[in-house]
């Protein structure tokens, strides 16, 4: 898998629309997900940033670099968001490869630490994310945030 910054490669951006928003979204928020994709790619802001895993010259993965992922904790940043690998392709190791590619851009960022929110359990924590605590998503559920330093 090959991961490439949507921002270095624009002519996906359709594909990463469609690929995000059908991983991510529902029937009535496509606009949002455009909005927020085509509004990512601004070279002179390191953030919101898009990234994709590519195989064979297909979308098979992705994941998010975010100012916020839609959650209470506005005061913590950036966010990692949107970590998916399609099903034929998991369990190949490749979504803690993305996580490590989020790491290692948000370091080169100038960020010391990343975080994220999720109700899955032992995923993260087996990839060395520690519980930071917890926030509330918009339809007010608890939802557990994790962090990890971007330089060991």
């Amino acid at each position: 898998m090959e991961i490439t910054a949507l921002s270095d490669n624009l002519a996906l951006m359709d594909k990463a629309v469609d690929f995000f928003w059908s991983c991510w979204g529902n029937d009535d928020n496509f606009k949002f997900y455009r909005d927020c994709i085509t509004h990512s790619v601004d070279p002179g802001k390191p953030l919101p940033r898009f990234y994709l895993g590519m195989h064979d010259g297909e979308i098979i993965a992705s994941y998010a670099l975010l100012t916020n992922d839609i959650i209470s904790r506005q005061d913590l940043y950036p966010w990692l968001a949107c970590l998916f690998v399609v099903p034929e392709h998991r369990n190949k190791g490749l979504a803690a490869r993305l996580l490590q590619h989020g790491l290692a851009q948000a370091a080169q960022k100038g960020f010391e630490h990343l975080y994220l929110s999720t109700d899955l359990e032992g995923f993260y924590e087996k990839n060395g994310w520690s519980l930071f605590g917890s926030g509330f998503n918009i339809f007010d559920g608890e939802i557990k945030i994790y962090w990890k330093k971007t330089r060991e």
